[in-house]
């Protein structure tokens, strides 16, 4: 499976429109 990191990372390839606001929000574990 994928981590979160990569399902966002191919969420933003395919829609990027989607996060037009800073991803970092949907990603609480990463920013350490």
């Amino acid at each position: 499976g994928l981590t979160p990191y990569e399902f966002i990372c191919k969420q933003w390839t395919s829609e990027p429109e989607r996060f037009k606001v800073d991803p970092i929000h949907l990603m609480p574990g990463l920013n350490t």
